[in-house]
């Protein structure tokens, strides 16, 4: 799939916001919000509120390997960056396209994780980021592979060096 990915030279963050992909955790079927979607497909025995908010479970960060027994203690990352996915070809999408893509839970876009391994990744690409957990890298880069694929994304030089390299592991 990685051979499919175009190759190309980032385009400008000028112009980016994540306001420009909001919003962020959009409704689904109700009440539940996009991150609480993803904190229940990804958690063990949550449990919820009346207002679809997990008040109880336990989540595993693939990233890092922590085992987190607070919702407070975990982040939805976005596996493609919003800001990275805007140097690759979001900046051209309409609202609604970009607001789809920050609001997937179909595709492996959105994932469970550490507070701390989210900040530490931020909107770095697999060149110059990797999850601590080197059992982990096949998996996040045939994730970060689908997404582009999905998205119609393009890849840089680097990106896709280091995404074979990741791949080396599967």
């Amino acid at each position: 799939m990685l051979a499919q990915l175009k190759v190309a030279r980032p385009l400008s963050i000028r112009g980016y916001s994540r306001e420009r992909f909001q919003p962020l955790w959009a409704r689904h079927k109700g009440k539940c919000s996009t991150r609480e979607v993803v904190l229940a497909r990804d958690g063990r025995h949550v449990r919820r509120n009346k207002a679809c908010h997990p008040v109880k479970g336990r989540w595993y960060s693939p990233y890092d390997g922590r085992r987190l027994k607070s919702e407070k203690q975990v982040d939805v990352d976005h596996v493609v960056p919003l800001a990275y996915a805007w140097r690759s070809g979001a900046k051209r999408w309409s609202q609604a396209k970009r607001r789809a893509f920050a609001n997937d839970v179909t595709r492996p876009e959105l994932l469970a994780v550490s507070h701390s391994a989210n900040i530490a990744k931020g909107g770095q690409g697999p060149q110059s980021w990797r999850p601590k957990r080197r059992a982990y890298w096949c998996r996040y880069a045939t994730s970060w592979i689908t997404v582009k694929r999905h998205y119609r994304l393009f890849v840089t030089h680097k990106e896709r060096v280091a995404l074979l390299n990741m791949l080396r592991t599967c």
